[in-house]
């Protein structure tokens, strides 16, 4: 046998000519531009065969007959036993100019080129989406019967079958696969569609939801899947079989599943929770056209619309075809294959490899540059407050993935002790004395950072003041408030100010505030602190949300406690469960790195919510922490005493909320 294939690089195309390869004697010629030769050594390969039994033949899919050579028309005429055509754009996403170039003149080009070698049986690749958005029962027989064709996937599918029914002039066959996945042993693909959309969003829910916790989805239509291998091998075996030309047979799954049904056998798959409750998406069809269009046409409610999807992931237009009306006859296929043991598996026995394949080989994520020295080598990154503890351990880390980094402080003695710790490990670091809560001198360090380094591209706004006294305490101490905040906010507030210009400039910049775990918990003795703290953060969010569009990203981190000169006044502490600053300098890489919102530990977040929900509960539990933990030696005055041993209870309580400052 003698086979000619267009797409054979394809997804499917190439399973295909292996297949067609393990008949014995089998020689298959394979459409390819000039420019892709040099895959033709992968492809051989794949195929196990040498070139005397895979054949390419020169051309493009956009010419008339296919761009092929007159001399190696002359060669196939009347040669070619089967001739296969899979090449075409099966991606609901692409230009729609592109998938009428390629679909229906690119099939019109196949058909002419088949007309003129005088080929046995064309085989024409279509797709289920030739039958457009029909309501109800699309049976093999059926064609002309397609409606709702207003998408150009759909439309120039069902085109680019009108033509192969109509201008070929041999024998033809037509097969409408469903939509195709991996293979379903090991779950191998070549691109993100269909389901496949959804992946991301399933992974995020595993991320943020243990695999028990039930969830909220949609429910839609029922949509047909179909492993590649299942295509292929029933592709081969129909192609052969005789008298059956001139029909269409529906490679699809007899027993499509409905929407939420597929996204819940997925998240089994991942381990993630499933969706106990789904909401029928046809419910939104009773809202007129008209309201929709209207709401969407808001600009508000389009960008955040777009910035949903394309932070999930989701095609804008997905959402239209969830409610697929479309249910597929395949009864012809069934005992055209009846006996031979090809059949299309289940969903549930083969979404564990499909999810495993996508998620180590096709998740989007894998193709970021994750590591620290992707974001920030060559550029300029200042750490405030960098001569010690957390600022010192992110300068570190910084100067070691080749940023140009830049640390400020008070102390020149500590600045250049900074200094030479970190080129004594081979690395560079440039530092700057500035006192941050003198308004005077940040707008000079600002001034200096903008001549000498053109701004910067991050800021991590590092540089703060602790103070752990009680109210009760601090009735004559009103300047522990002001000289608190004076740093930790008005300071912080004035460096970022005076940068971002420079930033949107630009349009790009991150900022990075070091927060505290008190102002989502509240704690107790550090009114000063998360006052000045929760001020920034407040701040933050508006500035966000004013410049999310010219490319400045804010992430806050609520740091728990860490232990650093900062803490060692309060002699409790050095009892209590801390973070080391290079475990605080990593959340500072981590936030360069992904750009988060907020960073935050589960029990910031936990007590964030509890004082939400439950005000009265949190004042009792934390006004308990409160009146168990006495104040320091420095809040009380220097006695001279040692640090008392902590009782059990304490230890218990510090052990449940873990880095939280009492």
């Amino acid at each position: 046998m003698q086979y000619f294939v267009t797409g054979a690089t394809g997804f499917i195309g190439k399973r295909l000519v292996r297949k067609l390869l393990e008949r014995k004697g089998s020689v298959v010629y394979f459409l390819m531009r000039e420019s892709s030769s040099d895959k033709l050594a992968a492809l051989y390969e794949y195929w196990g065969v040498g070139k005397s039994r895979a054949i390419p033949v020169f051309g493009d899919l956009r010419s008339a007959k296919l761009g092929v050579s007159k001399d190696d028309i002359k060669k196939l005429g009347k040669n070619i036993d089967h001739f296969y055509h899979l090449a075409a754009i099966y991606d609901m996403l692409a230009d729609a100019d592109e998938q009428l170039a390629v679909n229906v003149e690119g099939t019109r080009n196949t058909v002419e080129f088949a007309n003129a070698i005088q080929a046995g049986v064309l085989h024409h690749v279509s797709s289920i989406a030739a039958a457009g958005m029909f309501e109800g029962i699309f049976r093999e027989d059926m064609f002309d019967e397609a409606e709702n064709l207003d998408h150009p996937y759909f439309a120039t599918k069902h085109e680019s079958e009108k033509i192969v029914r109509q201008e070929t002039k041999g024998a033809w066959r037509v097969y409408r696969p469903g939509l195709v996945v991996g293979d379903s042993k090991t779950g191998e693909m070549d691109k993100i569609d269909g389901p496949y959309y959804f992946f991301k969003l399933i992974q995020r829910i595993r991320q943020l939801l243990p695999p028990w916790m039930p969830t909220i989805g949609i429910e839609g239509g029922r949509i047909n899947i179909v492993p590649v291998d299942y295509v292929v091998n029933a592709m081969d075996h129909i192609s052969h079989l005789p008298k059956l030309d001139g029909r269409a047979f529906h490679l699809t799954d007899p027993e499509p599943m409905r929407v939420g049904e597929v996204l819940n056998t997925f998240c089994r798959a991942a381990h993630a929770p499933t969706m106990s409750i789904r909401i029928n998406a046809a419910l939104f069809g009773f809202i007129p056209k008209s309201i929709k269009k209207g709401v969407f046409a808001l600009s508000p409610v389009r960008r955040v619309r777009d910035a949903v999807m394309k932070d999930l992931g989701l095609p804008p237009d997905l959402m239209t075809f969830v409610n697929y009306p479309t249910r597929f006859d395949n009864r012809d296929t069934a005992h055209a294959l009846k006996g031979t043991g090809i059949s299309c598996p289940p969903l549930e026995k083969y979404a564990a490899p499909i999810w495993d394949y996508w998620e180590r080989n096709l998740d989007p994520a894998l193709f970021i540059d994750h590591t620290l020295r992707g974001q920030v080598a060559g550029k300029v990154v200042l750490v405030t407050g960098g001569s010690s503890g957390i600022g010192l351990a992110a300068a570190h880390k910084l100067a070691e993935a080749g940023a140009i980094t830049i640390i400020c402080g008070r102390d020149e003695d500590k600045l250049a002790e900074a200094k030479k710790e970190v080129e004594a490990r081979g690395f560079e670091l440039i530092t700057y004395s500035a006192d941050i809560a003198d308004m005077a001198d940040c707008d000079r360090f600002a001034q200096l950072l903008i001549a000498n380094h053109g701004g910067v591209d991050v800021l991590v706004n590092n540089a703060g003041r602790s103070i752990r006294r009680a109210i009760e305490s601090s009735y004559d101490r009103f300047h522990d408030f002001e000289r608190t905040m004076q740093l930790n906010y008005f300071g912080a507030l004035r460096l970022t100010m005076a940068l971002l210009p420079s930033m949107t400039a630009k349009k790009r910049g991150h900022v990075i505030n070091i927060s505290s775990i008190g102002v989502l918990t509240n704690a107790p003795r550090f009114s000063a602190y998360v006052a000045s703290k929760a001020a920034l953060d407040a701040w933050t969010r508006c500035a966000s949300s004013e410049l999310q569009d010219l490319g400045i990203k804010f992430t806050t981190i609520n740091m728990p406690l860490v232990r650093t000169p900062m803490i060692a006044p309060t002699k409790i502490y050095q009892n209590v469960p801390t973070l080391s600053p290079e475990e605080a300098g990593d959340l500072i890489a981590n936030a360069i790195v992904y750009k988060p919102v907020r960073i935050a530990t589960r029990v910031g977040i936990f007590g964030q919510v509890l004082h939400a929900l439950m005000p009265r509960v949190a004042q009792i539990v934390l006004n308990t922490t409160f009146r168990m933990f006495p104040d320091s030696d420095a809040a009380k005055g220097p006695d001279g005493k040692k640090a008392p041993q902590m009782s059990s209870e304490q230890i218990a309580m510090q052990q449940l909320l873990r880095g939280v400052h009492f």
